[in-house]
């Protein structure tokens, strides 16, 4: 087994340890088990980011040009972005959703063939790394704002029908519940922007022109309007809780799409295929 296998199954251990503890922590209402995964997801990540300079070393570029690639470095920017975020909010119901995501994330990346997969040299720029770490970060922060969202419309219903007991006892407030869900979104939605900007010259210098319409460019594009206004909504007419949860949800839904859905089922510049150097 290579150094970066042995990271990777190592760290894919470490975030099923730590959602065990973020688990034990919601359920059994024990704040130091919140604490002991918190530390375990701190250490993951730190084992995470080795395995990535490893693997840039190994392949001689930025290792996210491949699915499996892709989906181990979406986790690595979930757990950071939750790791900043919980300085803030301090709960470990998010880690409870968090830790997991981040589990299955490499999981799936472990199921897929490690094909190390050769930028193409007229893709080759420092804008690639650029455009890749605002798109994953924002990613992340939707994901986020999407478990916010799930846990608001859980939490909702349980008030609405005065059932009280079970896993009402376990999520924060809505009112806390909310202010993450924006919290995310006015995080996510700048980086999403930037992602979409530093994408376009990349485009601009690989290809002459920055934008192509390109299947995944248009679907950004979609997706990139509902967070628009979903923001607009909040900021302007004070659209709060139950439909800002549900928008949230949604239109995660287009950016999953966008990520996965394009990728492996469109043609374009964007399918993992069309980063090799013979296409």
């Amino acid at each position: 087994m290579g150094t970066t296998a042995l990271l990777f199954n190592i760290t894919t251990l470490i975030y099923l340890a730590a959602s065990g503890f973020y688990l034990v922590a919601m359920v059994k209402k024990q704040p130091a088990a919140g604490r002991i995964g918190r530390l375990i997801l701190f250490a993951g990540v730190i084992m995470h980011t080795a395995g990535f300079g490893v693997r840039h070393s190994t392949v001689g570029g930025t290792p996210v040009t491949s699915l499996h690639e892709s989906l181990a470095f979406f986790a690595w920017c979930l757990v950071l972005l939750f790791l900043l975020l919980d300085l803030r909010f301090s709960f470990s119901a998010m880690g409870a959703f968090t830790a997991p995501l981040a589990f299955a994330l490499m999981i799936c990346s472990a199921l897929i063939p490690d094909v190390v997969v050769q930028l193409n040299p007229v893709l080759q720029s420092w804008l690639f790394p650029v455009h890749i770490t605002f798109a994953f970060l924002g990613n992340a922060a939707f994901a986020l704002s999407f478990g916010a969202g799930v846990m608001y419309l859980i939490q909702n219903r349980m008030l609405k029908s005065k059932r009280f007991t079970g896993i009402y006892q376990l999520l924060p407030s809505l009112d806390t519940l909310d202010k993450v869900n924006y919290t995310c979104l006015s995080i996510g939605f700048p980086l999403m922007t930037l992602g979409i900007i530093s994408g376009a010259f990349w485009a601009n210098t690989a290809w002459g022109t920055y934008w192509s319409w390109d299947p995944k460019e248009t679907w950004a594009l979609i997706t990139w309007f509902l967070y628009a206004a979903l923001l607009h909504a909040r900021l302007t007419i004070g659209w709060r809780g139950r439909r800002a949860a549900l928008l949230s949800i949604v239109a995660f839904m287009f950016l999953l799409f966008t990520f996965l859905g394009v990728s492996l089922l469109l043609d374009g510049y964007h399918t993992f295929e069309a980063f090799a150097v013979i296409r």
